[in-house]
This record gives C-alpha cells, sequence and structure tokens, in this order.
C-alpha cells in the first residue's frame, strides 16, 4: 500500500496533513516555501525521508514562484511531477538572482529540522543542482526539477528494496513491535521499518505488529495504526510504558524501527523511546532491528555522543489537542529523539544489504558497495 504523503502537482507541494490524522484524511496545496517550512516544523509533514523529499520540493517549489512572478503571460504552472514543464519566457530574469534566492530557500529549510540527515542530504542534492546550473535559468529550471523529482522516485524506489531485504527476517507468525511512525507517511510513500512488515504481509506471512503510542503527539497511534490497519495488517496499540510487560511476557518476537540519523560506528537517533525498547531486547534476548536507507547515515560523525537532538515544544508534553494534561508551573522535558548504542542492534536494514551487529567497520565495508564511500 502506498500512501501519498508528498508530492508536486501542477506548481504546488500536496502534503497529506498528518496532524490531523487518523480523525480526517485531508490533503493541502502548498504555494510558498516559507508555508512548507512551517508546516515540517510542526510536524504537518514528517519522518526522516519525508522531510527531505518535501524540502527538495520546496526548493522548486521557489523557483516555480520566481519565474512565475510578475509575469502577465504566464501558465498557471510550470512544473509537474510525472510531465514535462510547461514552457515559459526567460527574456528577463535573472539566472543568477534566482539561484541565490535558491540556495537561500535551502538554508531556510536546513533550520527546521535539526536531526534527521535526509533533510541535509536532500538539500545538498538540491544545492549541487542549482550550483551546476550556473546562471542560465533554463538549465536551473531542468537541474532543479529533475533533481527534486529524482530524489522523490528514487526513495521510494529505496523503500520497496528495504521491505524486500528486511522481509527475509521475519518469519510466518511472528509479532513484531514498532516504535512511532516508519511508514509510508514518514518517506515517499512506503515506509522503511513498516515497509519490511508490509512486504512480508504482501508475501503472504501473518504478521501481527504492536504499535507504541510513541508519547507526547502519538505518532504510533495516531499514524502507524492508521497505515497498518488501511493494508489490513493485524495491529495492536500498546502505551508506551506497558512495552516491558509484552517483553516480560513472551509476546515480542522481534522490534523494528526506523531511525533519523546513523553514524560511523552504528549509533543511532530515532523517536524518543527507542533506547528504552533496545534495552528491553537485550534484556530478554529479541532481536533489535533498525530500517533506514543510506540517506540517513552520516558518516561524518564517529559515535551517537555528537548527534543533535532537537528539543522541542514543552507545552507538546503538557497538553494534547487543546486539553491540559500538567499545571502550568510544572516543568517538562521534550526531547524529540534519543540515541541507541550500535551494540543493542542485531542488524540494520538498507536498501543494499543487511548489516547484521553493525559496527564501524561493517558499516564502511557496505558504504564502500553501496558506492556510498569509495570501497
Amino acid at each position: 500500500m502506498i500512501v501519498r504523503t508528498v508530492d508536486y502537482i501542477k506548481g504546488k507541494v500536496v502534503i497529506l496533513d498528518q496532524i490531523l490524522l487518523p480523525t480526517e484524511e485531508k490533503y493541502v496545496e502548498i504555494g510558498y516555501p516559507e508555508e512548507l517550512a512551517a508546516a515540517i516544523r510542526i510536524l504537518r509533514v514528517r519522518g526522516a525521508p519525508a522531510i527531505g523529499v518535501a524540502a527538495a520540493h520546496g526548493v522548486l517549489l521557489a523557483l516555480e514562484n520566481e519565474i512565475l512572478a510578475g509575469r502577465k503571460d504566464a501558465p498557471d504552472h510550470i512544473f509537474d511531477h510525472g510531465s514535462d514543464a510547461a514552457g515559459f519566457d526567460i527574456e528577463g530574469l535573472d539566472g543568477a538572482a534566482i539561484a541565490a534566492k535558491l540556495l537561500e530557500t535551502a538554508d531556510m529549510f536546513a533550520a527546521t529540522r535539526p536531526t534527521a540527515v535526509n533533510l541535509f542530504w536532500a538539500l545538498e542534492r538540491m544545492r549541487k543542482a542549482i550550483e551546476r546550473s550556473g546562471s542560465d535559468i533554463a538549465l536551473l529550471a531542468e537541474n532543479v526539477s529533475a533533481e527534486a523529482f529524482a530524489i522523490h522516485d528514487g526513495e521510494l524506489e529505496t523503500d520497496h528494496r528495504i521491505g524486500e531485504n528486511g522481509a527475509v527476517l521475519l518469519r510466518d507468525g511472528m509479532t513484531v513491535l514498532t516504535h512511532c511512525n516508519a511508514g509510508g507517511l514518514a518517506t515517499a510513500g512506503y515506509g522503511t521499518a513498516l515497509a519490511v512488515i508490509k512486504t512480508a504481509h504482501e508475501q503472504g506471512k501473518r504478521i501481527s505488529v504492536y504499535a507504541c503510542e510513541t508519547r507526547p503527539l502519538l505518532q504510533g497511534a495516531r499514524l502507524t495504526a492508521w497505515e497498518l490497519t488501511r493494508a489490513g495488517i493485524d495491529v495492536t496499540v500498546l502505551c508506551d510504558n506497558a512495552a516491558a510487560s509484552l517483553f516480560a511476557a513472551g509476546r515480542i518476537d522481534a522490534v523494528m524501527t526506523g531511525a533519523d540519523r546513523i553514524v560511523t560506528n552504528g549509533d543511532l537517533a530515532n523517536k524518543i523511546g527507542t533506547l528504552g525498547l533496545a534495552v528491553l531486547c537485550g534484556k530478554y534476548g529479541v532481536p533489535m532491528y533498525i530500517a533506514a536507507p543510506w540517506s540517513t547515515f552520516d558518516l561524518s560523525i564517529e559515535d551517537g555522543s555528537s548527534i543533535p537532538i532537537e528539543e522541542r515544544d514543552p507545552g507538546e508534553v503538557k497538553s494534547f489537542a487543546g486539553v491540559k494534561t500538567a499545571p502550568d508551573e510544572a516543568r517538562a522535558y521534550n526531547p524529540a529523539f534519543d540515541v541507541t548504542p550500535a551494540g543493542f542492534l542485531t542488524a540494520i536494514i538498507t536498501e543494499t544489504c543487511v548489516i547484521e551487529s553493525p559496527d564501524a567497520k561493517k558499516i564502511s565495508a557496505a558504504a564502500g558497495k553501496a558506492g556510498i564511500l569509495p570501497a
């Protein structure tokens, strides 16, 4: 099952508003990069790969607006995912100024979320597309649109490869626990951790899923359960603090999550609460699997101690859906992510391979084979 998470349709970025799920399934057209950046900050579109795709489309949106600005005879749109760009008059357009504007837009998106490295990976690809175009506006239009759509299409293909590589690890009848949302809503439409589960299900394996609700914003309850029920996969939602009782009762066969940043030695940042699940896996002998594309790896960082961790608004902890859940006088601790050491991991599932018992040497070798690092 593919979820239409984010796309570029007839001159607008279209997102499925994840704040409204599961109560309302609403697609929103966004016409300005600043509006899209705000949507990323408040999690209307979220998930490491998805915000990378969205930011790439946001840079293209800035180009669209610059081309159309002040042109009485301009078409109603220039770019559309899946079709050729509409013709436009380049007379009078300052390619150098527009390129500078696009680079500023990329910087704006880079400031939205600090932890998910896919965002910076996608923006770096967009910057390179801008820079190799110089001040040639026609070349700028060709390169920037092609790169944005290649990032999107490549991400979806990557999702499917992760699913295929990981599904071999799941046996018929297994019960898998997952945390937060690493499905199509977090990517270009199919998922990372949920891609593995979906692929196993599509292969005819009977997979049951426990989804931690994932406080404080309930991405597991609101989003993961929504995706899995739509895919026809058995899912049970539990409060985060009920997970240990399931491990103690022997009711969890594997944990499968995504990641927002994986560093050189295999340490990773993922949604807050992942570390606790990894500790439980170690205690009870349950395999801990991480599913993530190579765009989630940050091989410029040696270990997890240097991963920047986003601290979000304390109000997310002290209230939910407009209802106060803690007194005003109380402080709140609200990191969006925690860091899980590589030693807790059974394997990392990528689009090219499965890295068992990951460490710096194995990741480097796999990255070389994948063309991420020199082999």
